[in-house]
């Protein structure tokens, strides 16, 4: 029997089962800013920003309140009012189906949520939109936010991220623009403030219309802000536009925005535009006073005194002061200069 003092006997190898590796879906996301690949978790903790290159991914409406208002708590309101479809419009499939998905997709009824809750101690009105289109659900919603800040007398914050107005409603849709803009003409002459915050992106009537004429315009870093898209432009001026052109940088150093804050830092900010912008106290006491003014109509300084209610300015003395002559009109007074000839 030969004994293998110098030589190895190898089993044979048996052969060995391949497993796929299953990694979770979802740990890593791609920054369209850096295009690098990055922790997801990462990227939550910093208020969905991008730690690289600081590029602000879009997030949904409720994760923007949680995130504002006091312990992520607020009261949500308006929540019957949805899209319908009155042209019985149709293109690739009937708009009827396209808003059916729609509600599926988000879980919401329209692309704006309307909510009450306190921001640093402040009762605060705030429409946060979805991502999507502004339709005349989107507009009748925030005239409604729009006015209930104007009867509780309390601040507005409306945050912008839509495309437009949807042309399957029509005109229907094009009028909101001016209802809303009507409802703030309101808010303005009620002294509320209204701050508005644009995101990225914020397009179309939106920006024509209620996103633009807040009493502070601010804006996130990168956002798209503008009527029509720099390619459309591009192609109808059949010019080359300037680098970051419709960029919220590029709307700040041309005076179109306030101001541009980042989303970490966009809750202190807020608290502090507010405290300085907002008087609780002088808001509530000049309430009753122009609600009576607005019923009984302007009366006289003396029945203000005479009735106890006057201020210390209308208690003074006032001089007497004569009316002013209302002025002639041009045509009456040459017909008064000018002699009329005789007929002889």
């Amino acid at each position: 029997m030969e004994i293998a003092w110098f030589k190895k006997i190898r089993k044979p190898k048996q052969p060995v089962e391949h497993k796929r590796m299953q990694v979770p879906e979802g740990l890593w996301v791609k920054c369209n800013g850096c295009k690098e690949i990055i922790y997801k978790k990462e990227v939550l903790r910093n208020a969905n920003v991008c730690p690289k290159c600081n590029y602000h991914f879009r997030i949904s409406a409720r994760e923007r309140l949680s995130a504002l208002f006091d312990d992520g708590r607020y009261q949500e309101v308006d929540t019957d009012i949805y899209s319908v479809d009155p042209l019985k419009f149709r293109d690739m499939k009937p708009y009827r189906d396209r808003l059916r998905e729609y509600r599926e997709k988000t879980g919401l009824n329209d692309a704006v949520i309307n909510g009450r809750g306190t921001l640093g101690g402040i009762q605060v009105m705030m429409a946060v939109m979805e991502y999507g289109f502004m339709g005349s659900a989107v507009g009748e919603k925030v005239t409604r936010a729009i006015e209930r800040a104007l009867d509780e007398r309390i601040p507005l914050v409306v945050i912008s991220c839509s495309g437009g107005a949807r042309m399957q409603e029509g005109v229907l849709s094009l009028m909101q623009m001016a209802k809303i803009g009507a409802a703030l003409g309101k808010l303005h002459h009620a002294g509320v403030p209204y701050v508005s915050i644009l995101t990225d992106p914020t397009t179309g009537g939106v920006t024509a219309s209620f996103a633009m004429l807040g009493d502070l315009n601010i804006a996130e870093p990168k956002a798209l802000i503008g009527f029509a898209g720099p390619r459309v432009i591009e192609q109808t001026i059949r010019e080359k536009l300037p680098d970051e052109f419709q960029r919220s940088e590029f709307l700040v150093e041309h005076g179109m925005l306030d101001f541009i804050v980042e989303r970490r830092e966009m809750r202190d900010v807020l608290v502090r535009c507010l405290k300085f912008m907002f008087n609780a106290e002088a808001m509530a006491a000049a309430a009753p006073s122009a609600a009576s003014a607005a019923e009984t109509g302007t009366g006289s300084a003396s029945d203000g005194v005479s009735s106890g209610q006057g201020t210390a300015a209308s208690a003074r003395p006032r001089r007497a002061r004569e009316p002013l002559p209302f002025p002639t009109p041009f045509a009456a007074r040459s017909k008064i200069t000018t002699p009329t000839p005789e007929i002889t």
